[in-house]
């Protein structure tokens, strides 16, 4: 009885050890993590001191809130020229650059691109060229050029004027009903639906088929619930993002997304299988988007795996749908706003 008395307090007396032990080291893991916040902190607060900005909290830093958040970027750009820093928790910093001479600048250097946010675009588009660097970056986008050519873009005007003037005539139908529009949501399918006839050799139309809004909306809530993580601190740890409601709201979100990508590079696999389709388009002079990857990856599988290849489509079908539905938007509301 003695014996194992004695065993339970050398135990007790180990453990409470090893709690010490380890107490001390994750003290002093906060304190180094503490310092590196801080020397950060101060780095950046130099490299931006040139440029002014709102006063900001020291930990939240700039705390624009939800809905009145465009109406106070506008009124930063209105009393900061050229530019100004948008802080998060006073560690970590934006420059928000609107000056035309500022951007030459930026846009014409080959710097690497920051890792920052651009990762949490990552489970969803994956690494295509959006988010690529280096030799890999050079590769795809050396293969990938021919598609933007100006001799296969003049092949797409016809597309193009189809998909506006499907959605001009729902629009003149909806204007006889005297209510407002919501235009973003009909140019969102509009732009889809050229992006699919141009890049992809979609037969049919977006527009009318009505099988891709739930496609539509799980952009819309990839493009919520990034904005919203990018302003959270706690959900910039992927694994307690995974952990959360929106994490797993996200997940959902992507395997809509690319479930709609996987199908069509199905489908365009599937009608190359086609013999007097493998023909048709060898003989074309330029191929599209879709079937440069297609071809590239038949000819050397080592070249692209079918993870670069729905890397690539899942890149060019967001920018190429979603970034110029809001670019047409903002015209819009522009030409709205100022009609002379």
């Amino acid at each position: 009885m003695s014996v194992s008395a004695l065993s339970l307090t050398r135990f007790a007396g180990s453990l409470s050890g090893f709690l010490q032990v380890a107490s001390v080291f994750c003290l002093l893991l906060l304190l180094v993590k503490a310092v590196q916040v801080y020397l950060h902190r101060k780095w950046l607060l130099k490299a931006l001191q040139q440029f002014p900005s709102p006063p900001f909290h020291w930990f939240f830093g700039h705390e624009f809130k939800g809905d009145q958040e465009l109406q106070e970027i506008v009124s930063c750009i209105e009393n900061f020229p050229s530019a100004f820093p948008r802080w998060f928790w006073g560690s970590k910093a934006y420059l928000t650059v609107y000056d035309p001479d500022y951007m030459k600048v930026i846009l014409g250097r080959s710097d690497p691109k920051a890792n920052g946010a651009y990762r949490l675009l990552a489970p969803w588009i994956g690494y295509g060229l959006l988010l690529l660097n280096g030799q890999s970056w050079f590769q795809h986008r050396k293969m990938l050029t021919p598609a933007f050519h100006y001799d296969i873009l003049k092949t797409y005007v016809k597309n193009m004027a189809d998909s506006i003037r499907l959605m001009l005539d729902k629009w003149e139908r909806l204007a006889g009903q005297d209510s407002s529009i919501e235009i973003f949501q009909h140019i969102s399918l509009m732009t889809l639906d050229t992006v699919m006839k141009c890049a992809f050799s979609h037969k049919g139309s977006v527009q009318v088929d009505g099988n891709y809004k739930t496609y539509l909306q799980a952009i819309g809530d990839l493009n919520n619930l990034v904005h919203s993580r990018v302003r959270n601190m706690f959900h910039q740890n992927d694994t307690i993002y995974k952990l959360s409601s929106n994490g797993r709201l996200s997940n959902q979100a992507c395997q809509l997304a690319h479930d709609h990508t996987d199908g069509v590079i199905k489908m365009r696999k599937d009608q190359l299988q086609d013999e007097g389709e493998l023909e048709n388009i060898k003989k074309k002079r330029r191929l599209d988007f879709l079937d440069i990857l297609l071809f590239a990856r038949m000819e050397n599988e080592d070249s692209m795996s079918d993870k670069d290849l729905r890397a690539e489509v899942d890149t060019f079908m967001i920018e190429g749908h979603d970034t110029t539905a809001s670019g047409v938007s903002w015209i819009f509301y522009a030409l709205a706003t100022h009609p002379e």
